[in-house]
């Protein structure tokens, strides 16, 4: 019985064929295998090939030619398509036969040639393909051609060019670009992957990741792309561990300076670290639910009267700012005219008390809320440079106040700038801005409310038509809230074991295949998934090196174990430890 998979192609000389054209050589150059036909969905086709060069790996990119009828009708010839697709399954069809494989210590290919099997000529694969479409520039998107390629067609292997061309909107080095890493599937640096800052800002981005997959490393590479020259970004990172503080050394860093062209000044990017001590709230600037965050389990007749003293404190300082004391004196003024308009007579002074003295533990010991200093939005936020809040010795309750009050003040100001009705001073801010938080998950935990979820939601929702930029990052999506999630048009998703998270980004994050979410748990680390508005199509990202030192990774126990017991630390123990008074002891008693 005639098997076709016997065949030889390479025996086939080019006179069989029809006459090609020359570019139409240099793609036969190139061709990888022949199409078998339709694959499992509409949008699928399988090819055969040998793969003898291993190239066709899962995610690899390939594409077949297709003949553009408009641009025949326009000028008369017949211009070609290359409508790429990438791999999602390979399935061996040819292998070696299963005798060849049955003594390990002799291998198949010594037995192969004994008995003069070619392997070479009989080991096939069929590889299925998920079609993506051609690249229409004029609409700088992918355009689905809604047909598989014919059977027997020849099927090519996308060159690092091509690629290079087609799969980011931005181009390494060009204004608005981040060079975040390279293709996966190819070399490295071969195929850069190019973020388009433009986008990032505009719809928000998302770094998802478990524990360990490298999601701080990657938000540290993005933030570097938003220093250099090519962007001179304004950037503020939320840092609720103290893991960006190597970004400081952007500053002595060439690859963040430029020099002056023309009448401008030269550039060098700038850094500002608040200390967690330096991290300041107004007590003006909070609200009710500011409050009820900060004093928990206030009752009902307690609420009521912060609420109102809140109210009559606002009405009288107008835009002045107020402290504790004032906020005491309101509650007190509110007290006393509550009892004297209600009929029953009704004495308030214990509720008062219990209340200003809760306000009194609170905030007059407290280093983070104060009556007058607070960050000022025109230090921490400036083009060109990076601010980091290192919130890590605050409570989280507190870190969510600050987040809450930080981006209300900033969304105000933005609108305000925007809509022209400030032109100077403290809320005055008249350039976009974009804000990393780390742990968003406690920002805007799933299932329930917090001081910051509502001020971050609307700030998503709202934040591209006033130019604030959101990017989020989390190692539990399944504890972020949804809605969140979802506004976030850029995906940044790396290495993810856990079923739950894995549905939840499965969930909120559109345009992601279900073939590259397939290879979530299979990623490294520095391995991501890139998709979204600031790309042309998903892609599997192989992460680039840090310019700056990275500050995030754990501590090594049994190393740190070991130094305990070397010469040096011992002799400084020692030292430390000696007792006063030369070798005699201190008597307590004495």
């Amino acid at each position: 019985m005639f098997d076709p998979t016997s065949l030889d192609f390479s025996m086939l000389s080019m006179d069989t064929m029809d006459t090609p054209s020359v570019s139409e050589r240099v793609a036969l150059r190139k061709a990888v295998g022949i199409t078998k036909g339709p694959g499992e969905a509409n949008h699928e086709y399988t090819f055969v090939s040998r793969d003898d060069e291993q190239v066709l790996k899962n995610g690899e990119y390939v594409y077949y030619e297709l003949a553009d009828p408009e641009q025949r009708a326009r000028s008369g010839d017949l211009p070609l398509r290359r409508v790429l697709g990438r791999v999602i399954k390979r399935v061996p069809l040819q292998l070696y036969p299963d005798t060849f494989l049955g003594e390990p210590e002799i291998p198949p290919a010594q037995v192969a040639a004994m008995v003069g099997y070619d392997a070479h000529t009989n080991e096939l694969f069929e590889l299925h393909v998920a079609i993506m479409g051609y690249y229409d520039r004029a609409t700088g998107s992918f355009i689905n051609p809604w047909i598989p390629p014919q059977s027997g067609k020849q099927i090519f292997l996308a060159d690092d060019e091509m690629l290079a061309q087609i799969l980011s909107r931005k181009q390494h080095g060009q204004p608005g670009s981040a060079t975040i890493g390279s293709l996966l599937t190819r070399v490295p640096d071969a195929v850069p992957i190019v973020l388009s800052v433009k986008d990032v800002v505009s719809t928000h981005l998302a770094i998802i990741a478990s524990t360990g997959a490298g999601k701080s490393y990657l938000a540290s590479v993005v933030i570097e792309e938003l220093m250099k020259p090519q962007n001179k970004a304004c950037v503020l990172i939320v840092d609720p561990h103290g893991e960006y503080g190597t970004l400081d050394q952007l500053a002595n860093d060439e690859h963040f300076s430029a020099e002056s062209e023309g009448r401008g000044r030269g550039y060098r990017a700038q850094v500002q670290i608040y200390k967690p001590d330096q991290v300041k709230v107004r007590i003006s600037t909070l609200n009710i639910g500011d409050m009820r965050q900060l004093l928990p389990e206030m009752t009902e007749k307690q609420q009521y009267l912060l609420s109102q003293a809140l109210r009559k404190v606002r009405d009288a300082k107008r835009s002045t700012p107020w402290g504790v004391a004032d906020l005491k004196a309101a509650i007190k003024s509110v007290a006393r005219q509550k009892g004297d308009d209600d009929s029953d007579g009704a004495d308030d002074s214990s509720t008062v008390h219990a209340l200003t003295w809760r306000i009194e533990q609170r905030f007059e010991n407290s280093f983070t809320f104060d009556d007058t200093q607070h960050l000022d939005l025109s230090e921490i936020f400036h083009p060109g440079q990076c601010t980091v809040l290192q919130l890590n010795e605050i409570d989280e309750r507190d870190q969510q106040v600050i987040v809450a009050t930080l981006l209300r003040r900033l969304n105000k100001a933005r609108m305000d700038t925007e809509r022209g009705k400030v032109h100077s001073g403290e809320s005055y801010l008249p350039y976009p801005v974009f804000v990393l938080l780390e742990e968003a998950h406690h920002f805007a935990p799933g299932g329930t409310e917090v001081v910051s979820t509502g001020i971050l939601k609307q700030v998503l929702a709202e934040g591209r038509k006033f130019g604030i930029g959101m990017g989020l990052i989390s190692q539990r999506p399944g504890k972020l809230d949804a809605d969140v999630l979802s506004q976030c048009q850029t995906q940044c998703i790396m290495r993810i074991v856990n079923e739950i998270d894995q549905k939840s980004v499965a969930a909120a994050i559109e345009g992601v295949g279900r073939d590259l979410l397939g290879n979530l748990p299979a990623l490294s680390k520095g391995q991501v998934i890139v998709a979204g508005a600031a790309v042309n199509t998903p892609v599997i990202c192989r992460v680039r090196t840090r310019h700056t030192p990275h500050g995030g990774e754990s501590k090594d126990a049994p190393d740190m174990w070991q130094q305990y017991f070397n010469q040096d630390s011992e002799e400084s123990r020692k030292r430390i430890e000696a007792p006063l008074n030369g070798n005699r002891g201190f008597n307590l008693m004495r």
